[in-house]
């Protein structure tokens, strides 16, 4: 019998992490010191949004993504809930609005505005009234328009149709009381059809959610499942939880048969929770740990092992939760291929952390940004309500293929929530079902790009584009690089000049051959 080598060609082995330089972090931010476990953070490509602490109720902080450094202590906050924040979640398809759920027993929809908050934001664009208890979980619908998944301590998952003009809903589209104690994590397939919980009582569960019903259930005794999450279309569950002794430990299931898992895997001793973030581009997964500085990275492939290890980001600093970056902001041109952002209570510090993939070229890399998930809808929320499945709709990262932000969308006309995407967006981009992945086509829906420009009405310039210098050293880097930009505009107005005056010659030496003939 032939012996071969354990060695796995994979264009993704040499990716490591790179922590971002203090500049580039958000400094002074009064992080949460709530023990629940959960992220306590959401980030998309124009806001970055985390839980704070607040006196007589609870609120989170929402800042531009480009507006690093220090924070002002008196930066103001969106605090309308009565009990502390235990979980917000960005809008996938509009970057200004964000959903957020206390213990107060209530879940509220913000409108965020484009410019940079000058008094806190009370007054919620929406109040889901339907929990008896507190709520510590939500989740937007990864391809239908306003729909919104909430769990509570009342061990109730609440379906919402945010498609309505009221501002206050007390009765959800759909309720799941399929669950005898508390939820503790939801994940969705990649169109959404099927939902995958873990619960307190120890058991994963398969649910369809329109119609309620368990299709799978796991009850195995040596795996306590603290976190779920679907591995794409690759029909398969990863979970992390504690084993009999305590240990950290990772499984994965076959989403078919919860029986047995296909495997599982100890870590280490430590107490504190692993959160599994998958990527299901590029199939890597990713396991942070809370409570210490450390993520693991695998690359997950359909056939055994099915786990592959590639590194381990360390760090010193313990993270207390995470954030994670939507794709469509990334920067492609370093070829980064995932980012977190790292809550660090113990410094008031949110540290970005790239995964970056060595490439010697500056070109874009097509081979590791695979179509990706755009952020306009596949589905209305009635579409889906009705039974219709349909896979996101996906768009290339490429620079100059399209639209990859969020549509425009024109909200109420409030003093403080008016919200317009200040991307510059033309054309339609190349957007695909991932049932027509086999043949690629640009989908037309007739929504219309919009190009707005959007400025601060009080200093003439757009704060997330271009945040005002705060230092000494900031404004003469902002002072040379327009001297830079300067120059090249000159040198290629020079260059111009030179084209038109040979273009002249030419014209004239024609002219001089046709008089000589």
């Amino acid at each position: 019998m032939s012996w071969h080598p354990q060695y796995r060609s994979s264009k993704f082995r040499h990716v490591y992490g790179k922590a971002a330089s203090r500049d580039k972090c958000y400094d002074c931010v009064p992080i949460t010191r709530s023990v629940h476990d959960n992220y306590f953070c959401a980030v998309n490509p124009i806001f970055i949004a985390v839980v704070t602490e607040c006196a007589g109720g609870g609120a989170f902080l929402v800042i531009p993504i480009k507006q690093t450094g220090k924070l002002d202590p008196h930066y103001p906050k969106v605090c309308g809930h009565k009990g502390n924040v235990l979980d917000i979640k960005w809008n996938p398809f509009n970057d200004f609005v964000i959903a957020s759920c206390s213990e107060d027993a209530t879940v509220k929809i913000w409108d965020i505005p484009n410019q940079l908050l000058k008094r806190n934001i009370t007054t919620p664009k929406k109040e889901l009234l339907g929990h008896a208890r507190r709520v510590g979980l939500i989740e937007w619908h990864p391809t239908a328009d306003n729909i919104l998944f909430s769990s509570g301590y009342d061990y109730k998952i609440m379906i919402w149709n945010l498609d309505v003009k009221d501002t206050v809903l007390s009765k959800p589209v759909k309720i799941l009381d399929i669950h005898k104690d508390v939820v503790l994590s939801m994940s969705f397939n990649t169109d959404g059809s099927l939902l995958a919980t873990a619960c307190r009582d120890r058991k994963i569960r398969v649910i369809d959610p329109r119609a309620g019903t368990i299709l799978q259930e796991a009850s195995y005794n040596s795996h306590r499942a603290n976190k779920v999450l679907f591995l794409g279309n690759m029909k398969k569950l990863f979970s992390t939880g504690m084993s009999w002794w305590n240990n950290r430990q990772i499984a994965l299931w076959d989403q078919n048969d919860l029986s047995v898992p296909l495997l599982e895997e100890d870590l280490d001793g430590s107490s504190g929770l692993l959160f599994p973030v998958f990527d299901s581009d590029t199939h890597m997964l990713y396991v942070v740990g809370k409570g210490d500085g450390n993520i693991r990275y695998y690359e997950i492939s359909p056939e055994k092992p099915y786990l592959n290890y590639l590194m381990e980001y360390r760090s010193p600093l313990p993270q207390k939760g995470i954030g994670i970056m939507p794709k469509r902001g990334l920067d492609v041109a370093a070829c980064e291929v995932f980012r977190f952002y790292k809550l660090i209570p113990t410094k008031s510090l949110i540290e970005p952390i790239s995964m970056i993939v060595p490439r010697r070229s500056e070109s874009y890399q097509e081979d590791i940004y695979p179509l990706t998930a755009a952020a306009q809808p596949a589905l209305t929320a009635q579409q889906w309500l009705n039974g219709i499945n349909k896979g996101p709709l996906l768009v290339s990262l490429k620079p100059g293929c399209g639209a990859v932000n969020s549509l425009p969308q024109f909200l109420d006309s409030e003093p403080f929530t008016k919200a317009t995407d200040m991307s510059p967006q033309e054309g339609e981009g190349e957007r695909m079902s991932l049932e027509d992945e086999q043949k690629p086509r640009e989908i037309k829906d007739g929504r219309k790009r919009l190009k707005t420009k959007e400025t601060s009405p009080d200093n003439g310039f757009d704060i997330f584009e271009c945040p005002p210098p705060k230092t000494e050293n900031e404004l003469l880097h902002m002072y040379f690089r327009q001297q830079e930009e300067i120059r090249q505009l000159r040198a290629l107005v020079n260059q111009r000049d030179v084209q038109i005056k040979q273009l002249k010659l030419e014209l004239r030496n024609v002219r001089m051959d046709t008089v000589t003939e």
